[in-house]
């Protein structure tokens, strides 16, 4: 069986564009909305809109590939990078610190140039013990001769499924240098069109011994904050792929298996694309939620114990709240607990848990039920 690349024409792909344009232009639609919604809700907001994307970005990456990360852990490296204080940020794994640097390389430095010395710092990053699993491999260079066949595979060890084969060790400067001439010089192609053409052409030349996928994913998502010209990210693509995971290798293997028309593969990715942004709300759920909640309140701001303890069940807060926890963590009475606590009920900021007496609790208010201050 042939494969794509080694077809006489290779790379020069082709494409439907007149079915493909009214889709590009509805996710460039979907893309200004959302961009435009974030943008509005504030820089804290935004860090925090971003920081949870970026760790999604990170940790279903990773998964679709079958590794599983603390996704704790990958947030907290972020932020750290990100220099964002959320607290209680616990030791991190070097693995996991390298997966994050990559990603935060692509994303916030998006808009410069992707180099065969950028992608082997990502490489390196990847693998700082130069193994992957108990396999040593070549680190921060291409692939050699001596790696063998690459087969690009899913599925469990000992049920694999071959999709396709890469091209062999010799041909991968020359196959890299024209790659990375087009990502960085080609401007004929719409940023979103780009970002799933870049994320095909290298999966399939599959320069690395390990870590293509992820690195692939990392490249489109460089090309999709070229295309929000904005750093910080809303949406997740890769989250969208690891449920559809299935639907995205067959997609992967089908183009390999075709000619260079790869609209099949187009037709796949980027109404994967869209629905990743329309599910951004589902991501950002927390953080939407936090912004329009502060939105109501600040219309008459509440008092500094008020705001405490809001912030404090918009957090990380355990258990119930109760007047005696209120009095105790905003160091006051019970009786002007009660108060606040009434006060806040009355504005239709805090709800009263079913039960009563001494096993008394409140809430936030769910937003979406009644946005009215009483």
């Amino acid at each position: 069986m042939s494969y794509i690349h080694e077809l006489e024409a290779w790379p020069k792909f082709y494409w439907d564009t007149e079915k493909l344009s009214p889709l590009v232009a509805n996710i460039r639609h979907k893309q200004g909305l959302l961009v435009g919604r974030m943008s509005a809700l504030g820089f804290q907001h935004r860090s925090e809109a971003s920081l949870e994307v970026l760790a999604t970005d990170v940790v279903k990456s990773s998964a679709i590939e079958g590794e599983k990360l603390d996704p704790e852990e990958v947030r907290s490296s972020i932020a750290k990078k990100l220099g964002l204080d959320i607290g209680g940020a616990a030791g991190i794994d070097r693995h996991v610190e390298g997966i994050v640097e990559m990603m935060l390389d692509a994303t916030q430095q998006y808009d410069q140039p992707l180099t065969k010395e950028r992608l082997f710092g990502w490489h390196a990053a990847l693998f700082p013990t130069g193994r992957s699993g108990m396999h040593k491999i070549t680190v921060g260079g291409w692939r050699t001769p001596e790696a063998g066949a690459m087969q690009v595979v899913s599925g469990a060890i000992g049920r694999e499924n071959v999709h396709f084969e890469a091209p062999d060790a010799g041909r991968l400067e020359e196959e890299m240098k024209v790659f990375l001439s087009w990502f960085n010089h080609s401007n004929s192609d719409d940023l979103v069109l780009k970002a799933a053409i870049a994320h095909f052409w290298f999966v399939t030349i599959h320069p690395f011994e390990d870590g293509n996928g992820r690195i692939a994913r990392a490249i489109a998502d460089m090309a999709l904050a070229r295309s929000d010209n904005s750093s910080e990210r809303f949406y997740s693509m890769s989250a969208r792929i690891e449920q559809e995971r299935t639907a995205y290798y067959d997609a992967l293997e089908i183009g390999q298996k075709g000619d260079l028309d790869i609209s099949s593969w187009l037709y796949w990715f980027l109404p994967c694309l869209e629905r990743a942004i329309e599910n951004a709300d589902e991501t950002l759920s927390g953080v939407l939620y936090k912004a329009r909640l502060w939105e109501k309140i600040n219309q008459r701001p509440v008092n500094e114990r008020q705001r405490q303890i809001i912030n404090l069940l918009l957090g990380d807060f355990f258990g119930k709240l109760t007047t005696s926890k209120y009095a105790k963590l905003a160091k006051c009475s019970p009786d002007t607990a009660l108060r606040d606590i009434q006060e806040l009920i009355k504005r239709n900021i805090l709800i009263q848990n079913p039960g009563g007496g001494r096993s008394t609790s409140y809430q936030l208010v769910e937003l979406h039920s009644d946005n009215s201050e009483k």
